[in-house]
């Protein structure tokens, strides 16, 4: 799939103002500071398109962008920032899981997983949440190209242990680099083979 054009159409904090549901829809998501925007931008061919920052939990409202004018890029507010409050971090919670269960065109939400780390509690949480509620969902697994190839398969590896301490089967994983564009092809591959179903409907 080639992207021809990307375009912000609305930020939205309730689900019920988010643009109407005639179009494909696939959401990012994953913890404060693992590179959603970096990859959104990387993945649309524009650097600025949602807005990157060193600070976690930039996001904090449902970003609709319109790909191609047949598909919805939605970016979610980033999940476990402990600086913000615990009132703050449980409305953006019912937020999110208010947009994930109700929002009928929703055909994927991808979960970023940042690659440099060993598995950690909230990521492993949300993906359970995600399975016990049957949405389907792909990991991806970002920031390969700032560690070894060696510690990048450990990694990975071991994240995959730990999902099947619970997961009889495991979900698709990308690796992906904001940097080398790791990744770019397949997330799109996905999407414009899941847009077809959509249209089938």
């Amino acid at each position: 799939m080639d992207i021809k054009s990307a375009e912000f159409i609305i930020s939205s904090a309730e689900v019920a103002k988010c643009p109407e549901a005639k179009f494909p829809e696939y959401a990012f998501i994953g913890r404060s500071n693992v590179g959603k925007s970096s990859l959104i931008n990387m993945l649309a061919g524009n650097k600025k398109l949602a807005k990157t920052s060193s600070t976690p939990g930039k996001t904090q409202l449902i970003n609709h962008f319109l790909i191609n004018d047949e598909w919805y890029l939605v970016d979610l507010p980033g999940y476990g920032y402990a600086k913000s409050s615990k009132k703050e971090r449980e409305k953006w919670g019912v937020m999110i899981h208010k947009y994930l269960m109700k929002r009928e065109n929703l055909m994927c939400t991808f979960v970023l997983i940042d690659s440099r780390l060993d598995p950690q509690k909230n990521d492993l949480e949300f993906i359970e949440w995600l399975g016990i509620n049957q949405l389907p969902f792909v990991l991806i697994f970002t920031k390969s190209d700032k560690i070894s190839k060696d510690k990048l398969v450990h990694n990975i590896d071991k994240f995959k242990a730990t999902l099947q301490q619970k997961w009889s089967e495991l979900p698709q994983i990308i690796v992906s680099s904001s940097i080398s564009k790791i990744g770019k092809e397949a997330v799109l591959e996905l999407v414009e083979n899941t847009n077809k179903l959509f249209h089938l409907d």
